[in-house]
């Protein structure tokens, strides 16, 4: 799954690891360690999240605006609305596309 949106503020190191650590409890799997993150001094925020049943890639741009994106791995099921509803919440995004696989 990949859900991408527009915000208002840039996201942070912080939020990051915090969504991605709530997002594994939202969707129910399991966390191997806790999120990674680093941050491109053109562009913004990355994150990584490992799971016992895959992991999730969340990016976080500054430039040429602000705008995320999260790729969510999984080998067992989980609710993409769920994601969806947690993700626009959690980062207040304007604008929110996403598109299961």
């Amino acid at each position: 799954m990949v859900v991408e949106g527009l915000v208002t503020q840039p996201i942070d190191e912080v939020s990051i690891k915090g969504y991605l650590s709530q997002l594994s409890k939202t969707i129910d799997m399991v966390e191997l360690i806790e999120p990674v993150t680093h941050q491109s001094p053109m562009y913004g925020w990355a994150g990584w999240i490992h799971w016992e049943t895959s992991g999730a890639h969340f990016y976080a741009w500054d430039t040429p605006r602000l705008f995320f994106s999260v790729d969510v791995y999984a080998c067992k099921p989980f609710s993409a609305q769920a994601v969806v509803e947690l993700t626009t919440e959690w980062f207040g995004a304007t604008t929110v596309e996403y598109k299961e696989f």
